[in-house]
């Protein structure tokens, strides 16, 4: 199975290198990595094209955001299964492509475990992301895969179509509900660590920041699940996280 990796950078000269090298390792020997770029103005574009170029692909052109770019990325992906890694994180291990391989030979939609790590070099966990199978209630619960650990056969991205550019800090998680809950699609869990994620993303790194994409998840899910004004979502969604730092400690 070819798995497309989608990776969307600006300016990201500091971190993306372990992304790359993290990619590169994958024993998976069928893959691509579609490396989005923003027209950065630093040195990521040349550190992306010093490194072999047989299964990494390069778009260079200002967008509109993050979402944007992640859209042009379905468009050119070429893969039977897809999936993002921002440019400050790093696939975990070499095996993570296999072993979502695997997975989704089984099910048409996968997510696993996710460590948040303070630094690549020293690899401290600070927080654990752990894959849960979807409860009953789903993301009407509190519950939500890890979207860096979250790959779907290709036609459940055909069929979920783009990611929604109203949403600034959550259209990654407007999406995997789609995924989810609308179109009856098989999810399984991977029992193991995907990524490893650099602390401080951009629905995390402040309190404003925390708050906008919890009322965006708000609307997503008011919108496709028809939930009231507040929902059990919106308290179970953040107290779901506190395990996480427990798990970490």
């Amino acid at each position: 199975m070819k798995i497309s990796v989608l990776t969307v950078c600006f300016n990201s000269a500091a971190t993306i290198r372990h992304t790359l090298e993290s990619f590169l390792a994958q024993e998976h020997p069928d893959k691509e990595l579609i490396v989005i770029d923003g027209a950065s103005s630093d040195d990521t574009l040349a550190i992306v094209r010093s490194y072999p170029q047989e299964h990494i692909r390069v778009v260079s052109e200002p967008d509109r955001g993050m979402y944007d770019a992640l859209n042009k990325g379905l468009a050119l992906c070429t893969g039977e299964a897809v999936g993002a890694l921002n440019a400050d994180d790093a696939l975990h291990g070499r095996s993570a492509l296999s072993r979502i391989s695997a997975a989704l030979a089984k099910d048409d939609i996968v997510h696993g475990h996710l460590d948040f790590v303070e630094s690549h070099e020293g690899k401290r966990v600070v927080r654990r992301w752990r894959a849960e199978p979807r409860p009953a209630n789903g993301f009407r619960s509190g519950w939500m895969p890890a979207h860096p650990t979250f790959y779907v056969r290709r036609h459940v991205a055909e069929k979920v179509g783009p990611f929604d550019l109203s949403l600034k800090v959550s259209s990654d998680y407007d999406w995997m509900l789609r995924a989810v809950e609308l179109h009856g699609f098989r999810s399984g869990v991977v029992d193991h660590v995907l990524v490893d994620m650099m602390i401080g993303g951009a629905s995390t790194k402040s309190l404003r920041s925390y708050l906008g994409h919890n009322l965006e998840a708000l609307r997503s899910r008011r919108r496709w699940l028809g939930t009231g004004v507040v929902d059990y979502a919106l308290v179970a969604k953040p107290v779901r996280k506190i395990r996480q730092f427990i798990f970490a400690a």
